[in-house]
């Protein structure tokens, strides 16, 4: 997270996102439903978000509560960059499936990507609440606490522009924040669906 302009998405983390759809293993209760999100995880990977979307909103008229199809729906939202939608689909996630730490991680990474940091934070410590050995929240919230010092130490540094500290400080903290994606940028496309059917 720097703090120039808001971080695009980058390749690395759409990569990540990409590959873990393409593991996604995901329980459902007849074939023809598993082809149906085998069908839109296919054209999620291939780019095709809008007959991806297409196709999940056809899925979800009769399965309107299956978390596994609105999560893709979020991450198509994602995707495309249609951050409303997505905050709006990943919040009803977070209140339905509340023990479900990927929501809150994809919250986050929205909210930091559009500089509401303590709002990120907070999804951020529900994700690990709710998961508290998920790695993708924590390591996001390290990179959030460096892009917030980094912000700080540039204040600092414009405020008194003698202060080696400060400036070198700001330094090392972009520089980390710029060792992985963007910082608040590692989404996860682990659906919280597939955890529950791996976990019974």
């Amino acid at each position: 997270m720097s703090s120039a302009s808001p971080p695009q998405p980058c390749h690395r983390a759409t990569r990540v996102l990409r590959a873990a759809i393409l593991g996604l293993a995901f329980a459902v209760s007849t074939p023809l439903f598993a082809d149906t999100l085998a069908d839109a995880q296919k054209q999620i990977r291939q780019g095709k978000f809008p007959q991806a979307l297409a196709t999940l909103d056809l899925y979800l008229e009769t399965s309107p509560n299956d978390a596994q199809a609105r999560f893709l729906k979020g991450v198509i939202y994602t995707e495309t960059s249609k951050t409303d939608e997505a905050i709006i689909v990943f919040t009803k996630l977070t209140q339905d499936y509340p023990e479900f730490p990927e929501p809150y991680n994809n919250l986050a990474v929205l909210y930091a990507r559009q500089k509401q940091y303590e709002k990120a934070r907070m999804a951020l410590e529900m994700a690990i609440q709710a998961h508290p050995s998920y790695a993708t929240a924590y390591e996001n919230l390290g990179d959030l606490y460096a892009r917030q010092a980094s912000d700080a130490y540039g204040k600092a540094a414009q405020l008194d522009g003698a202060s080696k500290s400060a400036q070198t400080k700001q330094a090392l903290s972009r520089e980390l924040t710029t060792m992985s994606p963007k910082a608040g940028d590692k989404t996860t496309a682990d659906s919280a669906a597939a955890r529950k059917a791996t976990n019974q």
